[in-house]
């Protein structure tokens, strides 16, 4: 990462993202030209986990080359140039978090397998567990289990980048907090903890 002082190797951190974040896209190679799609996903053991049908151009991608890589990204607050008292546009900028994922899709064939990773899936998106468990020898879940493709991606390597103003020395990040409180929108008191937490 060219700038090192956005680079974040705290895995509770990483974790947070991961559970706030609803998608990210996956990146493939189709027919030797890059492919991007976005996907639900969840943090299942070590590894991320989508599900999707057994067919599609997705599938054939994966089959002819399972290296992938899968970026997430949670937005900030954008900062205005006349953040920075000047009518440049120069000074404005996008906060944000984002954690990469590179290395190898496999496909999930095991049944009790897929219930285990649908089951953490609907819980990270569902979580007042208001649904009838998943597992393969339910009979209203095994045909929906045969039928859905998992995939997982095993990380070969993993980089996080939280871009919360850490290059700004203190008057000048005080001064932007201060201009952050003024405006008041949801995502900037999310952006000011987010500062205070990284400064």
């Amino acid at each position: 990462m060219r700038r090192g002082e956005f680079e974040v190797k705290d895995e509770n951190s990483i974790n947070e993202i991961l559970e706030s974040c609803e998608y990210g896209s996956l990146s493939l190679i189709s027919d030797g030209k890059p492919y991007v799609v976005a996907l639900n996903f969840v943090l299942f053991e070590n590894s991320i986990f989508f599900h999707g049908a057994k067919e599609g151009r997705k599938i054939e991608a994966i089959k002819s080359n399972p290296n992938a890589s899968f970026l997430v990204v949670k937005p900030y607050s954008f900062i205005p140039s006349f953040f920075s008292d000047t009518m440049a546009a120069c000074p404005s900028t996008q906060f944000f978090a984002s954690v990469l994922f590179e290395g190898i899709v496999s496909f999930i064939e095991d049944g009790n397998i897929k219930a285990k990773v649908l089951n953490a899936l609907m819980k990270k998106f569902q979580s007042e567990d208001s649904f009838e468990e998943i597992a393969y020898e339910k009979a209203m879940y095994t045909k929906m289990l045969d039928k859905t493709a998992i995939f997982e991606l095993k990380a070969e390597n993993i980089s996080c980048k939280i871009k919360v103003g850490q290059n700004l020395n203190e008057e000048k990040r005080n001064k932007l907090i201060e201009k952050l409180k003024s405006r008041n929108l949801e995502i900037d008191e999310e952006t000011i903890n987010q500062m205070k937490l990284h400064s």
